[in-house]
């Protein structure tokens, strides 16, 4: 925290700056920036003839160096270290902060708030905004009419109200929020309907705060200035990062600022933990469920098997098996709540299996005619509809129980998507575009148009990307809501067959597609080159999909009738690591200077 809670027990330092020139007990000496510096405000002076002549021999500072000076100067200050700074301030001839900004400060946390508003008319001069003079004292003021109510003193109060804000005609609908509290009947009311912190310290603290983003950081430097810098530069590392894979700490306690921040590659899932057999077919498809406390995995075989991911070894076993799907299993969709597993066949396949999970029973077998093809299916948010479609023309809305409440005819689709919104249903279809149809108005638009067909594809959590398997062409990312193409990540052999992609990591960062040269490739979001290969698979990888809880988890479905699940690497020392078996890692300068653009 910076100085705002030393009540004026100890006065700031505010030595002007001189930069190797003599230093002037006159009122009116010139500071180096361009502002005035003034007395010492009451320190013993610590200067000599001797000291002037041995700062003239120092060499200037650039302002740069005034720069760091200062903020290591309020960083000090705010652990309590006053005498080292004020020795730091003497020794450079620098000062923290303007004179009439230290008695401005000493005002405030005092609650002298006829004197901090007379402050203001020296201050006013050194604002790059006048007019925001206005501002301060409104702040100024409501925080005076907030004390007096806090100690019981209404008529006082009353008074700031009516001869002090109301004439400075500025935010009157805050003033008629203020008048309200006069019927608190009780400081507690008063403090939960303000959301103050009462009269003191902290409300005083931020209340300065406030008044500091009005002054330009030359006459005061913004609240915790160096711990701001330090905390950027740190985010600035993580983003950077090609591994970051994370929740991002806005804090500094649990970082190292001595080192660069780096992540290694074996803390990245790329690994083989497990490698799931039971299958007896090619896998089709897999999926996570939204708490990432199972995954679902669907094969030519005709079965979808459920795993249960162990919480802390992130093991996969064995849960149920859900047999009966003739044409075998080549989509599957999680309900919003994980009780429900809808599973969809190949082109030939008309029916659609909606299985309760929990239970292993099977609620509902759907089949609106058998010259529908129904091989994709997307949840409505409120768990409650689904919409399903194929590319023979079929596109529905149904219940839980299969009944078919819309329809929208003559659609071709290959997949589905269902938005945030509720309304909302992207689909893919056989003219090499996305629409969006809304089921209430019946109405729809076109989103994205690609030049080949669109294989599938997913939606980021926010709703905002759309990750798209194109035909002969790869994986593309397209901005739904600007619908332009954002990115086409290179790498990945994608020709006619369905593979399905995925966003994934912490924040969605990193985006893993399966490939037709039996890989699967990572990327990071922002770069156009793949970070990793991961090899093992001995056939196509039809589908990836990434824990979405679980950042370091992610599992693969290829055609060698296996599920690969890959996490980080063991703890082997670096030579040991670099051998292991699954794990081809590509890192490119190239792709290290497109993760930084």
């Amino acid at each position: 925290m910076q100085a705002n809670g030393t009540g004026g027990q100890e006065p700031e330092p505010q030595l002007s700056c001189r930069n190797g020139e003599s230093s002037s007990s006159a009122a009116g000496a010139v500071h180096s920036n361009g502002l005035l510096s003034s007395a010492n405000n009451g320190l013993p002076s610590t200067e000599s003839p001797a000291s002037d002549t041995s700062m003239k021999k120092k060499k200037r500072l650039s302002q740069s160096d005034e720069d760091v000076i200062r903020l290591i100067g309020q960083h000090l200050h705010g652990l309590g270290l006053n005498q080292t700074v004020d020795l730091l301030m003497q020794e450079s001839g620098c000062r923290l902060e303007h004179p009439a900004a230290t008695k401005f400060r000493n005002h405030v946390m005092e609650g002298e708030w006829e004197k901090a508003e007379s402050d203001l008319n020296e201050l006013k001069a050194l604002m790059h905004s006048p007019s925001a003079v206005v501002r301060m004292k409104f702040l100024l003021l409501q925080q005076k009419y907030l004390e007096y109510l806090e100690d019981g003193k209404v008529l006082e109060a009353l008074q700031v109200l009516r001869a002090e804000l109301t004439p400075l005609k500025y935010n009157t609908e805050r003033i008629h929020v203020l008048s309200g509290y006069l019927m608190c009947s009780h400081p507690d009311d008063l403090r939960a309907k303000a959301e103050w912190e009462g009269k003191g310290t902290a409300s005083r603290s931020k209340l300065l705060d406030k008044l500091q983003t009005y002054l330009p950081p030359s006459v005061m430097l913004p609240p915790r200035r160096l711990q701001t810098l330090l905390r950027q530069a740190v985010e600035l590392q993580r983003d950077r990062c090609l591994y970051h894979n994370t929740k991002l700490d806005s804090g500094l306690d649990n970082v190292s600022l001595l080192i660069d921040h780096v992540c290694s590659r074996k803390q990245f899932p790329c690994y083989t933990q497990q490698i799931l057999t039971e299958h007896c077919n090619e896998v089709w498809f897999c999926k996570f469920s939204n708490d990432g406390t199972k995954l679902a995995s669907g094969s030519k075989d005709t079965t979808v098997i459920i795993w249960q991911v162990d919480p802390d070894t992130h093991q996969l076993k064995q849960l149920k098996t859900l047999e009966g799907h003739a044409y075998g299993v080549s989509y599957l969709a999680w309900s919003p709540d994980d009780t429900y597993l809808i599973a969809c066949g190949p082109d030939d396949c008309s029916e659609l299996w909606l299985w309760n999970v929990q239970t292993g029973e099977l609620r509902t077998k759907m089949s609106q005619s058998h010259e529908d093809s129904l091989t994709s299916v997307a949840w409505n948010p409120d768990g409650k509809r689904f919409v399903t479609g194929g590319q023979r023309g079929q596109f529905y809305q149904c219940d839980l129980d299969g009944n078919l409440l819309d329809s929208w005819e003559g659609v071709r689709v290959q997949c589905l998507w269902c938005l945030n919104d509720g309304r909302t249903v992207l689909a893919s279809d056989t003219h090499q575009r996305i629409r969006g149809y809304n089921f209430e108005d019946l109405t729809d638009r076109n989103i994205v148009q690609e030049d080949h067909p669109i294989m599938s594809f997913s939606v980021s959590k926010n709703g905002r990307l759309a990750l798209l398997n194109v035909a002969t062409q790869g994986v593309h990312l397209w901005d739904l809501q600007d619908r332009v193409l954002v990115r086409k990540y290179q790498g990945v052999t994608q020709g006619f067959y369905t593979i399905h992609s995925c966003f994934g990591g912490y924040n969605e960062d990193f985006i893993a597609s399966g490939s037709e040269d039996h890989k699967v490739y990572i990327w990071h979001k922002r770069s156009e080159l793949p970070i990793a290969e991961l090899t093992g698979h001995t056939r196509t990888v039809n589908c990836v999909s990434w824990n979405p809880v679980l950042p370091g988890l992610m599992a693969s479905a290829s055609d060698d009738g296996t599920v690969r699940v890959w996490g980080p690497a063991p703890f082997l020392d670096s030579q040991e690591t670099e051998g292991l078996t699954g794990m081809n890692l590509l890192i490119s300068q190239n792709a290290a200077e497109l993760i930084m653009l």
